[in-house]
């Protein structure tokens, strides 16, 4: 009996001998597995985390873009106010400039004081230098073209040494802020 009994349990231990190979086999191909499990959800966690950024890096850049608008709106706007507000101010003192500018063309081939001419031209001067500091242009003179953009016309003559369509005589010159027009120039046109 102790024959028989030895063996089964041989051949037991060859069966387990044999075993443990095979799960030895098993545990690298498990192994390989589970790194390409791990790999797959590194790569994916990496590729979720890349668009996170990209969605993050196109929200910024549109913020950007957005506060860039804001920003050159607010400068341009400010720029617009302080136009116009010059704008307005100058309109109130065209019709002193208007009223020295007659008196000027009054004095000439007359018998005037020198010291009224003089404190006249004077203001005028200063007129003209203030107006250059507010960066305000006059503009309108004989010969230049008509254009109603800018010119108020009053009349039309007929002139042979003037062109066509062009100015022949200024009642009032006109006055800009940059390209705010002040006032309109008003004129006489000439064979329009």
């Amino acid at each position: 009996m102790d024959k028989e009994k030895t063996t089964p349990e041989t051949e037991e231990v060859a069966e387990t001998t044999e075993e443990v190979p095979q799960e030895k086999e098993k545990k690298p191909e498990k192994k390989k597995a589970e790194k390409k499990q791990k790999a797959d959800k590194k790569s994916a966690e990496i590729d979720k985390l890349k668009e996170e950024i990209a969605a993050e890096k196109e929200k910024y850049i549109r913020l950007y873009a957005e506060y860039e608008n804001y920003r050159k709106r607010t400068s341009a706007e400010k720029l617009q106010i302080y136009d116009d507000a010059t704008a307005r101010a100058i309109k109130e003192i065209l019709p002193m400039a208007d009223s020295v500018t007659q008196a000027l063309t009054q004095f000439e081939g007359k018998d005037v004081p020198e010291e009224f001419r003089k404190g006249i031209e004077l203001i005028a001067q200063q007129l003209k230098t203030s107006f250059e500091k507010l960066k305000v242009e006059p503009f309108c003179e004989i010969g230049d073209t008509f254009d109603p953009e800018l010119h108020n016309a009053v009349s039309m003559t007929e002139d042979e040494n003037l062109p066509e369509n062009s100015v022949a005589a200024v009642y009032q010159k006109g006055y800009r802020v940059g390209d705010k027009i002040i006032r309109h120039a008003m004129v006489v046109v000439a064979n329009a």
